[in-house]
């Protein structure tokens, strides 16, 4: 690829090429999209997928489980073997892992089958934080923040395109075909990495791997978010949901044992606690976290109230009309996220961030008591503004604090935390729909209205709450942060301010 003239550095910062910049951008951009796609359009093919397999819906739901547990399990451990070969070598890894398991999934000719490829797939769910580690390696600081909208909004366009698109591909020619049309995109944006992709500027490939360490702590997690994504299912009180989170927290027992030996070795564990103890990735894990609890409490309750009928609250509309329901929410997603990454660097990550959180939990209020499905549809557009800001500004606060040694880390971390809120999220949603309930006939019973209404409130105030959270970080942008710099002694005798990045060789 031809280079252009590089950008002159900031101080600290290595040079850049622009050029080079805008392509893996775009590569990225693609990368996420698609995946957003692919996971999302398997929604509105479940009961299809169910009753082909003559299954039922509890075992349907471990499609969605399986690929939630391998994900958030996979994470810490993808993102640290990204900090010791380089990041570009494993997105190429997990990008050709990921097109394997769409293509057989969408030739599985029975139901263990899928699940297992399923399963495979959730390594998919560890591409994004490879791929938000070598923004901040690859790009100029200053763009950093817009990286992180256009990858935000890429967000709200997959999420546009994957429900509505799924549903009429599934409908119309099939659910296999809804993963058949995917393979080439994959494919095709594997081999982008693999030729356009620059490698890592910091890698470590001296530093052992801690597979036992991540072996206990991948244990630990697939047993909490098993138990939680299928709790209402098997009943939150059942021996097998009670046993799976017992076994998953005394998994964690051995796991910091065995980290503290490896860690006393002069080894690094595979999650490190002062990493993940430093006030802005601690704040950043915590706001996003409970913001991804709140968005699929109220979306798994919102999807349900569009297709259940007047007599529950809803709106009597077909799976195909639920997904084109929700692309109001995914449109403002697309539109706010960019805006965000603009004015970020004006305002600051803390004032953005709490605007977008409050503004979500005023979408999640307002839609409590939407009685129209016109009124539904202008208050998603609230929550996706809302959400727009706050995914596009509070991810600033961990990308530019932490050292780009350990950015693969930190960002399959912060995966994992994200996706371990959303997984409360949806079952907190069902279980609430399970528990209030009308019986509009015998053996024929729906959720009351009033089941949608505390699924709303209780998103509202869990977002807004988290929210607040960001007060405890320390600024990386805007004013308040460029004051701080100023304040910095001159002649070298102050440490390194968190929110600064050392430089390529600095230590």
């Amino acid at each position: 690829m031809p280079a252009s003239s590089p950008t002159a550095p900031a101080a600290g910062e290595p040079t850049f090429d622009r050029r080079y910049t805008i392509v893996v951008m775009l590569i990225l951009a693609g990368i996420v999209m698609t995946v957003l796609y692919v996971e999302g359009m398997l929604i509105p093919s479940l009961p299809i997928i169910q009753k082909q397999f003559h299954v039922d819906a509890a075992q349907a739901s471990l499609i969605v489980s399986s690929y939630a547990v391998s994900g958030v399990a996979l994470s810490p451990v993808i993102g640290k073997l990204g900090d010791i070969y380089g990041k570009r070598r494993m997105l190429i890894v997990t990008m050709a892992a990921y097109a394997v398991s769409v293509s057989v999934t969408g030739f599985s000719p029975t139901f263990l089958f899928m699940v297992a490829a399923r399963t495979v797939q959730g390594i998919g769910l560890t591409i994004l934080p490879l791929g938000m580690a070598l923004v901040r390696e690859e790009f100029p600081r200053d763009f950093v923040p817009k990286a992180q909208g256009i990858l935000s909004a890429m967000f709200g366009i997959g999420f546009a395109i994957s429900l509505p698109v799924g549903s009429w591909v599934s409908y119309s020619f099939g659910w296999r075909v809804t993963y058949h049309s995917s393979i080439p995109v994959v494919a095709s944006l594997a081999l982008l990495v693999f030729f356009f992709v620059r490698e890592s500027r910091y890698t470590r490939p001296n530093v052992r791997v801690d597979y036992v360490g991540a072996a206990f702590l991948g244990g630990a997690l697939a047993a909490i978010v098993t138990a939680l994504s299928e709790g209402e299912s098997w009943g939150w009180v059942s021996p097998l949901t009670l046993g799976l989170v017992a076994v998953g927290a005394l998994l964690f027992v051995p796991f910091l044992l065995y980290e503290r030996r490896w860690k006393h070795a002069g080894r690094e564990p595979v999650m490190d606690q002062k990493l993940l103890a430093n006030r802005n990735v601690a704040v950043t894990n915590a706001v996003l976290t409970v913001a991804g609890l709140g968005m699929y409490l109220a979306l798994f309750a919102l999807i349900y109230r569009f297709e259940f009928p007047p007599i529950s609250g809803g709106f009597s509309q077909t799976i195909l009309q639920a997904g084109l329901d929700i692309v109001p929410l995914a449109i403002a997603m697309i539109v706010f996220g960019p805006l965000a990454s603009i004015l970020v660097s004006r305002v600051g990550v803390k004032p953005l961030a709490l605007f977008g959180g409050t503004l979500t939990a005023i979408g999640f209020g307002v839609m409590a008591y939407a009685h129209t499905l016109e009124q539904a549809l202008l208050f998603e557009g609230v929550i996706g503004a809302g959400l727009g800001f706050l995914n596009a500004s509070i991810i600033n606060l961990l990308v530019l604090t932490v050292d780009p040694r350990d950015m693969g880390q930190a960002t399959a971390m912060n995966n994992v935390f994200r996706n371990l809120g959303g997984s409360v999220g949806a079952p907190i949603a069902g279980s609430l729909l399970s528990t209030y309930i009308l019986t509009v006939a015998p053996g024929l019973s729906v959720p009351a209205p009033v089941a949608f209404q505390y699924a709303f409130l209780i998103a509202a105030a869990i977002t807004f709450v988290g929210s607040l959270v960001t007060v405890a970080g320390e600024e990386v942008l805007g004013p308040r942060a460029a004051r701080g710099a100023r304040r910095l002694p001159t002649d070298g005798s102050s440490d390194r301010p968190s929110g600064a990045v050392p430089a390529r060789g600095s230590p």
